[in-house]
């Protein structure tokens, strides 16, 4: 298989058993890799019955046809498994440099099945794997297990992916944590892991991907290199990693504050790129063979932490606009701290805002804080907060189920911001009517990693697949089509796997996969692999659990802000859903997929769709 290994590992923790498994070549020419092929692979695997934090709930890391390549800003890998979070399909990616390592030790893939009696981690070196003890390693952070594993096995240069002590403590947003501060942070696969007694896993070696027509393959690359190098977006995301978009954020009244609450806020422009270029930026960071280096190191000097990883955009707006801080160097800090524990910093951060706000609101005091004062601004408590979380202490405990829990725990779920259990991102549905239906009709919950219309902005455009510029408030049929190819393109590129922050012309994309595959794909068949894999993670959806009614939008993000960029706009959300249900060719009492789409798909015979 061109531009694939071949193979998946899979693991038995039960058993303690390794084997190698062929990677189904039918799947993978259909789903193509990343999220749509985990998808296919776990689609026979789970049921409503699937317990997320039972050893029977299979957890597969994989990668995809260009990862591992000199194809720019591809070095991400997918981690899958039914959420502990939302309950429903749970997907994570993450950067930096684990996913090509994986592939070079010699694997596409590792599917963990069971539960270790014991702690152990995982390690692939050239191509031998085998179980490790990590008994000594439980309750280290993720950048001490890290080192310890690289140092145990002798290999300093091994990619590591592991979990800290909030998946240790089966925090339901716990993260997979790699090359030191990256994260696969999303929907709780680090939860999954911590389940299973897995503290790591270690990949090291030197195979290459095989490609079928390097010359292809490499002139291809060579322009999308310079193309995405030159990029006016690209060039920005150097200088000022992407917490450069909180300008353009303020300006739409994309970037939420105190808690969806509040339009505007002046004390945002202290929490900018520039002011973080200003104060606590030391160098950029990039992950394998990416020219954009987004990734920033800082120094935290009133912490006494010289170097540190980030904060990105997502983060610096959760513990920063969200709480209504506007001390950089502090939010930081909290971002660091997440980091270390192991933690999704928009569902810690978006959780914890949503318990200040219970406060405000006179919903809960110090006696359910256990004597915390949660004031607007004041971000000491909330750094505290993040500790009790990942220990699961005192308030923290109940934090750790997530914001849906709390809400339920205090009979006001309907105030907070999630859907499906999932915190909403930091780009408000109000400033881009798509996204709204990007967060409602998503595979994981509220992501912008599933849709990201707000992109179209920046000129993020694949005309020759609808993903094209729309009105930002529109609620015509132009705006529906738009929002639901971004969500067919995001299924792609989940899938190849590329980075969302890079847009090369999609001439470019389809001569680095045929030339990496032999495959003679063309823009049509990519518009029909994205639609295919996006209606697959709907019906698996279904299998497990969800309904119509959970095709929504939290209240708080329905309610008007007079100030702002938003100018008082909210969109006609049960409007829009009904053309996207047209759009999609789903069914609009039910909510899912028409047999006939089925058919359109080359899905009509899969056996239990």
């Amino acid at each position: 298989m061109n531009g694939y290994m071949g193979k998946l590992l899979r693991v038995d923790l039960t058993r303690g058993a390794v084997e190698d498994e062929p990677l189904n070549e039918e799947y993978a020419r259909l789903y193509m890799g990343g999220s749509g092929l985990a998808a296919r692979v776990l689609y026979d695997l789970l049921d409503a019955d699937t317990d997320p934090l039972g050893p029977e709930n299979p957890l597969l890391f994989l990668t995809g046809p260009l990862v591992g390549t000199t194809a720019p800003a591809c070095g991400r890998y997918e981690v899958c498994a039914r959420s502990p979070l939302t309950g429903l399909w749970g997907e994570s990616n993450s950067g930096g440099f684990f996913g090509p390592e994986l592939r070079f030790a010699g694997y596409d893939g590792i599917l963990f099945t069971g539960r270790s009696e014991q702690p152990v981690y995982l390690s692939i070196i050239e191509g031998e794997a085998s179980l490790q003890s990590a008994v000594h390693l439980w309750g280290q952070d993720s950048y001490a297990t890290q080192e310890l594993i690289r140092q145990e096995l002798g290999e300093p240069r091994a990619r590591v992916a592991c979990i800290g002590p909030g998946g240790e403590n089966l925090v339901k947003y716990a993260a997979v944590m790699n090359d030191h501060g990256r994260a696969a942070a999303r929907t709780g696969m680090g939860t999954v892991m911590g389940s299973k007694n897995l503290k790591g896993i270690a990949v090291r070696g030197t195979a290459q991907v095989p490609l079928a027509d390097a010359v292809v393959f490499k002139a291809a690359r060579r322009q999308a290199w310079d193309i995405v190098k030159d990029d006016i977006p690209t060039q920005m995301m150097r200088l000022g990693g992407s917490n450069f978009w909180m300008d353009m954020a303020m300006m739409y009244g994309s970037v939420p504050h105190r808690y969806f609450t509040q339009g505007e806020w002046e004390p945002a422009e202290k929490l900018t790129a520039t002011a973080m270029v200003e104060s606590i930026f030391v160098r950029p960071r990039a992950c394998y063979r990416c020219p954009i280096a987004c990734g920033r190191e800082t120094k935290l000097e009133r912490y006494g932490l010289p170097r540190v990883d980030g904060p990105e955009y997502e983060t610096v707006a959760t513990f920063g606009n969200l709480l209504l801080c506007d001390d950089l160097e502090m939010v930081a800090y909290a971002g660091h701290l997440c980091n270390l524990y192991g933690l999704d910093t928009i569902s810690t951060g978006g959780t914890i805002a949503f318990a200040y706000y219970l406060f405000d609101q006179g919903i809960i005091g110090e006696m359910e804080t256990g004597g915390l004062v949660l004031r607007w601004g004041d971000l000491e408590p909330a750094i505290r907060l993040v500790e009790m979380i990942a220990r699961r202490q005192g308030c923290g405990d109940l934090l750790a189920e997530g914001s849906r829990a709390v809400g339920r725990h205090f009979g006001v779920e309907e105030l907070a911001v999630q859907v499906n259990g999932l915190e909403l991102p930091m780009h408000d549905p109000r400033a881009f009517s798509g996204q709204g239906l990007v967060y409602a009709t998503s595979p994981r919950g509220a992501c912008h990693m599933q849709g990201d219309t707000y992109m179209s902005q920046q000129g993020q455009w694949v005309p020759e697949l609808g993903v094209v510029s729309a009105e930002r408030q529109g609620e015509t049929l132009a705006e529906v089509t738009a929002a639901v190819r971004s969500m067919d393109w995001r299924a792609l590129t989940n899938s190849m796997i590329m980075c969302h922050f890079e847009n090369p012309p999609l001439e470019l994309v389809l001569g680095m996969l045929n030339g990496a595959t032999g495959w003679s794909l063309t823009a049509e068949d990519l518009a029909v692999m994205g639609e295919r894999i996006s209606n697959l993670k709907r019906c698996l959806n279904r299998r497990l659990g969800l309904t119509r009614a959970d095709d929504r939008l939290p209240r708080l993000v329905l309610q008007r802000l007079e100030d702002g960029g938003t100018e008082g706009y909210v969109p006609d959300f049960e409007r829009l859903l009904g053309m996207l249900y047209e759009v999609r060719g789903w069914d609009l009492e039910t909510g899912m997929p028409r047999q006939e789409k089925f058919e359109d798909l080359g899905m009509a015979g899969m056996v239990g769709m």
